[in-house]
């Protein structure tokens, strides 16, 4: 847990590193803005630092982490790692070895199995609080559902669908082995908000057909199971073919429709229709990337129960795996 006395500082005192200047760390300088903490912002390349300095208004240091660790020997409170999803895992352990507490990476966290395991054993030796971003179970519209699902006494059954558009995915250009990950590192912001919602697989049932030249493991997934809640669970997705991402959670009173995921919609049992919640109060994923707001805010705040953690994420990857057949 995070340490009273670092819950005790005073906003002044909080130091907060940003590693990465691109399309993201600039969605989280702009949310750092806004809650008007100090933070440094540290790139890689002139070209995205230039490039982010001038869309957020926040000096940008040029020539990468290790070049400002060495230069920069400040005390950060918190570290936000907003870089390629190939760089990561190795982000994160120099983060943890220059003695960081606080650090929130952006999903999935790394790429490989033994690159979590590493992290998890060096961020208990280090004492650190280590958490794997997944903006969307801080929605608006996640929210709202969250709440209706307590008053309605739980989740009785949910569905979810992860398809991913394959002909806009093939011709990005990705670091070494990113896209051969896909379904860990863009799909699993469906599934975790499934079964976060839903509850964690207590057993699950998958198959998978088919590939892709850039997804050889697997491009057709259909599975079914039960969660720790007592839920019954299915999925589908088929990456050949049309389809978006979608969750819906089903109460004894209603089904809890997230698609897109931004907006609910709810249909009420004995009922045909399905409406749009329009009483949410969505200011803050208006404003800002959707979800990154709150969580961040819970991140720095330390009301991390919310927030996905490395841990959690680690005793995940046997399920995913077994989902994308990797």
């Amino acid at each position: 847990m995070i340490s009273a006395q670092l819950l005790k500082k005073n906003i002044s005192e909080e130091r907060i590193l940003l590693v990465g200047a691109g399309g993201m760390a600039e969605d989280y300088a702009k949310v750092l803005s806004g809650l008007k903490k100090q933070f440094s912002i540290v790139g890689r390349s002139a070209i995205s630092a230039q490039r982010c300095q001038k869309n957020t208004g926040v000096p940008v240091w040029i020539g990468g982490l290790n070049s400002f660790l060495v230069q920069n020997r400040e005390d950060f409170s918190h570290a936000i790692i907003a870089v390629g999803v190939e760089a990561l895992y190795d982000t994160a352990q120099e983060l943890l070895d220059y003695g960081i507490k606080n650090i929130l990476i952006e999903k999935p966290g790394a790429l490989l199995n033994e690159q979590f395991e590493a992290l998890l054993k060096k961020a208990d030796k280090e004492n650190a609080e280590v958490y794997i971003a997944y903006n969307r179970r801080f929605y608006a519209s996640v929210l709202e559902a969250k709440k209706m699902i307590e008053e309605d006494g739980g989740v009785t059954s949910f569905n979810f669908e992860f398809t991913e558009w394959s002909h806009v995915i093939a011709p990005l250009e990705k670091g070494t082995g990113v896209k051969e990950k896909w379904f860990l590192g863009n799909s699993t912001h469906v599934v975790d908000l499934a079964f976060y919602l839903g509850g964690k697989p207590k057993n699950i049932t998958s198959y998978v057909k088919g590939s892709l030249s850039w997804h050889p493991s697997g491009s057709i997934f259909c599975g079914a199971g039960e969660s720790e809640t007592g839920a019954l669970f299915s999925y589908q997705a088929n990456w050949e073919s049309a389809g978006r991402w979608s969750v819906e959670m089903l109460t004894m009173n209603h089904r809890l429709i997230l698609r897109p995921m931004e907006k609910l919609q709810i249909q009420k049992r004995g009922t045909i229709n399905q409406e749009i919640v329009e009483t949410i109060d969505d200011t803050l994923d208006d404003m800002y990337k959707p979800g990154l707001y709150r969580q961040t805010e819970h991140f720095l705040n330390g009301t991390c129960d919310a927030l996905c953690s490395l841990k959690e994420q680690t005793e995940q990857l046997n399920i995913y795996n077994k989902i994308a057949n990797y």
